[in-house]
């Protein structure tokens, strides 16, 4: 176990003048709390934070951040508390310990949910000092090191953890040597076998190819000399995650892989990048589609390098990376690499230039800002990890502005990186100046031309369509909202009928003192529980005016002859005994009632249709369903019998067509054929001829001769229907026609 003096030297080699006091003063501290306690290997458990100590060393960075290292399980378990660290070591140091300790005794109710809100908890502290992300990665690095020693269900849950968010988070920061570390050793504990089997064929290739990487140095070497280009060549081998993952994204075997080593040529200046690709493209020819110049355009994560592919010495092909040093360094530590992290300066006080010094940890921190708007700790989780996606495709504003997307993003992904609002009311696209569908995948270098209407509200289904976490979030939220709005407009509706029917003035303002009373946090969604059917009208009325009686007269009980009876209210709020059907038809709608009214599907309330359909010329009534909205029957279905004991539950609904935009309905009919060759082709077209729409069809041979068919049309109102259905009663191949429910 190292020693105190050698902690300290370790940081002298790169900082003369470190804090020794500061260093020493946390050693002891951790190593007291830490006590006789022992990890699962049985060592002691000074150890880890002692080797996160020195991994954080090997980035070269401030003793403040080392010293957070040594402390950074003292709260979490040990009898430490914020409260003494900052006494000891300060507040500064006191917060970022506070941001690497997970939640205790979350009541949740999933592990999932616990997941991620440790997870969020993490990234809102990373968001106001980075230094937490570097102790939290040189953590997990050292846990993932040492992970044999846990329980087998323990390392595949902590592999896959670091697999989905800690190796591309080390990724999205630039630490390119952590994320591969990260990844091996994740995919040796997911994926035994698979992670067996790449490393052993990786050892028999290099073992009967060695001379050729020599080869392919010199050749490299030689040909820099010629052109009096200094620049150092340097080969590296594929990682087994690498080459796993490849295989299985591009569905193809082992033995045709051609790029199992990359060479990485360092040149002195960025002129010199540019002088050394031009005497290799020069030299041997390029492998189209696999030059990326990310010197002139940085990833998000200020990773600078040309790449390019080319036909080689010995005829291989050949991948290169070539960067200047600086980059070099840049490209293997990420955020850790700034001079800011390594002075000794905080990192959120008005000093801070982080932002106008690392693209990545400028990205983290708006990233963080909208993953935390209010989703559910499985969505927070989902999102995250959609956001942490590696691959990434450079597309431009109309201006020239570069955004950074997931591969395999489309417009929509686009709209809403440049702005939530941009993503909201996008209607269309012009890609490289044409007109493309919003599921176009985006491509390297596409500029994107969005457009917008004010008029627009992003479908449900575009959550399907989008991959980045931004976009998913917003199109859900989005969604909620509209339906809200949807549900707290069939609300307002209710309430108003609910209230007149008493002879009360309904208003919203009313609902505000009642609030406790009806639980609900705000009047939206009190509006919104009546909309859904989740809060009766009546409880409402009766919350704001509580001397509010409810009126129930009763009529002479029925003649015999007479179906059956069901209760129904009238207009003035007095409930009748009235016969079922006759009951039904009073419901329907009536002149000069407040009537609902209904457009349709696409109208501003939840409505939905009856399975047998209604159209306009229909009488038709409204059942509001919980968590639905309303369900819209003919006044004659049976269907309706099932709410005769639930009179709270029926609506007044009336049609409300407008003439200049027609829309169609769904109607259902049988229609019983003669079974033989063209009649369903006749049926068919005779159906197209009147201009309606066959949504759906189902067939059952009820006859040897006979075929009955069941249609769900759409039409324009039952005019039209009627007609339909006459002229198919006068067709040959027809015997019989009947409206479902009709």
């Amino acid at each position: 176990m190292m020693r105190q003096y050698e902690l300290v030297e370790r940081i002298q080699r790169y900082k003369p003048d470190v804090n020794e006091t500061l260093l020493n003063k946390a050693y002891v501290y951790a190593m007291q709390k830490h006590g006789h306690q022992k990890r699962a290997s049985g060592d002691p458990y000074f150890s880890h934070p002692l080797e996160v100590a020195a991994i954080l060393t090997d980035m070269h960075l401030d003793e403040s951040t080392v010293a957070v290292a040594l402390l950074h399980d003292t709260i979490e378990d040990t009898t430490a508390t914020r409260q003494e660290i900052d006494q000891l070591f300060g507040p500064d140091i006191g917060r970022l310990v506070e941001g690497l300790t997970k939640l205790k005794k979350l009541d949740l109710v999933s592990k999932k949910a616990e997941q991620a809100e440790n997870l969020r908890k993490l990234l809102l502290a990373i968001s106001e000092d980075v230094r937490v992300l570097l102790v939290k990665l040189a953590d997990r690095l050292h846990n993932m090191r040492t992970l044999d020693h846990m329980r087998p269900e323990k390392r595949a849950r902590i592999a896959e953890e670091t697999m989905e968010i800690y190796a591309p988070l080390a990724g999205r920061m630039g630490m390119q040597g952590m994320r591969e570390e990260l990844e091996e050793l994740a995919f040796r504990h997911i994926n035994p076998e698979a992670h067996r089997m790449v490393t052993q064929r990786l050892d028999e290739i290099f073992a009967r190819t060695g001379n050729v990487v020599d080869k392919i140095e010199a050749s490299l070497k030689s040909v820099f000399e010629q052109r009096h280009l200094v620049a150092k060549v340097k080969s590296r081998r594929k990682k087994p995650w690498s080459i796993f993952r490849k295989m299985e994204t591009k569905a193809i075997s082992f033995d045709t892989l051609s790029d199992l080593i990359g060479f990485r040529v360092v040149a002195e200046t960025t002129e010199d990048c540019y002088r050394v690709l031009g005497a290799i493209h020069t030299t041997w020819s390029m492998v189209p589609g696999r030059f990326k110049d990310y010197i002139s355009t940085p990833k998000q994560n200020d990773y600078r390098s040309i790449h390019t592919t080319i036909v080689g010495p010995e005829r291989q092909r050949v991948e290169l990376q070539i960067r200047t040093s600086e980059m070099n360094y840049v490209a293997e530590y990420g955020v850790a690499a700034h001079s800011l992290y390594k002075d000794g300066r905080t990192l959120g006080g008005a000093d801070n230039a982080v932002s106008a010094e690392t693209n990545a940890y400028a990205w983290l921190r708006r990233t963080i800002e909208q993953l935390a708007e209010g989703d559910s700790p499985e969505d927070f989780l989902e999102n995250t990890k959609l956001e942490l996606f590696q691959d990434q495709v450079f597309c431009f504003t109309p201006k020239g502005l570069v955004i950074a997307l997931p591969r395999g993003a489309t417009p929509i992904d686009f709209a809403y990186a440049v702005h939530t609002d941009v993503g909201d009311t996008c209607v269309g696209v012009k890609i490289n100046g044409r007109t493309m569908p919003l599921m176009t995948e985006l491509k390297n270098g596409d500029e994107v031309e969005i457009i917008r209407s004010d008029a627009q509200v992003p479908p449900a289904a575009w959550e399907s369509m989008v991959v980045t976490g931004k976009a998913r979030a917003a199109i859900r939220r989005a969604t909620k909202n509209a339906v809200r709005k949807q549900y707290s407009g069939l609300g307002v509706r209710i309430l108003e009928r609910a209230f007149g029917r008493a002879g009360k003035t309904f208003g919203k303002d009313l609902l505000k003192p009642v609030l406790p009373r009806l639980a609900r946090k705000d009047v939206e969604d009190v509006l919104a529980a009546v909309g859904r059917g989740e809060l009766a009208s009546n409880d409402v009325l009766r919350a704001v005016h509580p001397d509010y009686k409810e009126v129930r007269v009763t009529v002479p009980p029925p003649r015999p002859r007479e179906e059956g009876w069901s209760k129904i209210r009238n207009a003035a709020g007095m409930i009748f005994q009235l016969p079922g059907l006759g009951a039904r038809k009073d419901r329907a709608e009536r002149p000069g009632t407040a009537a609902v009214p209904i457009r349709g599907v696409s109208g501003d309330l939840p409505v939905k249709f009856a399975p047998e359909g209604a159209v306009p010329g229909d009488r038709i009534v409204g059942i509001l369903q919980p968590g639905v909205g309303i369900t819209v029957y003919p006044i004659q279905s049976p269907a309706l019998t099932e709410f005769d004991d639930q009179p709270e539950r029926w609506i007044d609904v009336r049609w409300d067509i407008d003439g200049e935009v027609r829309e169609r309905f769904p109607a259902r009919i049988t229609v019983t054929a003669i079974n033989a060759p063209g009649s369903l082709a006749e049926i068919a077209q005779l159906i197209a001829a009147n201009d309606a729409n066959v949504h759906s069809l189902t067939m059952t041979k009820t006859a040897p001769d006979f075929t009955e068919m069941m249609f769900d049309l759409e039409v324009w109102d039952l005019k039209h229907l009627n007609r339909l259905i006459g002229q198919l009663k006068e067709t040959n191949a027809v015997s019989e026609v009947k409206r479902v429910n009709g």
